[in-house]
């Protein structure tokens, strides 16, 4: 069983294009997308076994942005004793190992469940790496046999095994809280919105594959992109580093009227109603006293 895809609305589709745009001509967010674009800090290249790289974007999950060096350590080591030797390990072994990131009962949890459904769709002739195979019914898999997998885990293991460039966007808890509400997208509740969010992201970014990739070269960003491949993975990293940087705060600069205002930062909205006295936001102040 897959979760099925709803074609999304032209509106959607607008204004994740518009906010993209936004986003990636804002100077801090570029800075990060370039530095994470071609070598991702959490997912490297030099990785090359992909049952590693889907350890590692596991392995990743509840490791905070500060804890990222890190994390490269502990995922490094890894690497370089292999997959096989690492489920070869015993469990105390496996404990020592990823004793630095925290939660090790959990992280050896998810390599030997991670294992076992590599082991399964290697006997059932399934080719993670095969343009035919059907990603949406890989990630509710995953999502449901591999110990302590999300819907986001899944996506990020399999975009991890194929490739940055592969047309996943994962999606995080974070994008479904604070993006999905900027971009006016109303999601079902529980789990199923990461893919949800998930299928309208790519979507929006098939749609306008052209006008994306011109963003790209309009705002001077230095990435590689291959030729013939839409530009999902820099779409992932603008929108992931747009909400970090100004969502989470949020920052005073966001507007109060998204998604109607389409500049969404740095707009007159935003230093007219960004705070009143007292520290509250203006709108939300008023809305209350309604």
């Amino acid at each position: 069983m897959t979760i099925e895809r709803v074609k999304p609305k032209a509106l959607e589709v607008r204004r994740t294009y518009r906010l993209v745009a936004r986003a990636a001509g804002l100077p801090d967010v570029r800075a990060e997308v370039e530095a994470n674009h071609d070598e991702n800090r959490w997912w490297p290249t030099s990785i090359s076994d992909p049952r590693v790289r889907m350890l590692a974007a596991g392995w990743s999950s509840r490791v905070s942005y500060r804890m990222v060096e890190t994390y490269a350590e502990v995922i490094t080591s890894a690497a370089s004793r292999g997959f096989d030797d690492l489920v070869a390990d015993t469990d105390s072994e496996l404990a020592t190992l990823v004793r630095p990131i925290g939660l090790p009962q959990a992280r050896i949890g998810y390599l030997r469940s991670l294992a076992e459904l590599l082991r399964n769709w290697e006997k059932e002739g399934i080719d993670l790496t095969a343009e035919s195979v059907d990603l949406d019914a890989l990630v509710l898999e995953f999502a449901a046999r591999v110990r302590g997998a999300s819907y986001k885990v899944a996506q990020c293991a399999l975009l991890t095994a194929r490739g940055y460039h592969c047309g996943i966007i994962p999606v995080d808890s974070g994008m479904v809280s604070k993006l999905a509400p900027v971009l006016g997208i109303t999601l079902p509740s529980g789990a199923v919105a990461h893919e949800r969010m998930r299928h309208i992201l790519e979507a929006a970014v098939r749609a306008r594959s052209a006008e994306f990739r011109a963003l790209v070269t309009t705002n001077g960003y230095q990435v590689t992109i291959p030729a013939g491949v839409e530009p999902t993975w820099w779409v992932h990293l603008v929108l992931i580093y747009f909400k970090r940087l100004y969502l989470n705060g949020p920052a005073p600069q966001l507007c109060d009227r998204r998604p109607v205002c389409t500049k969404v930062v740095g707009c007159p909205h935003s230093t007219s109603i960004a705070r009143e006295p007292g520290g509250e936001h203006g709108a939300a102040r008023r809305d209350r006293q309604r």
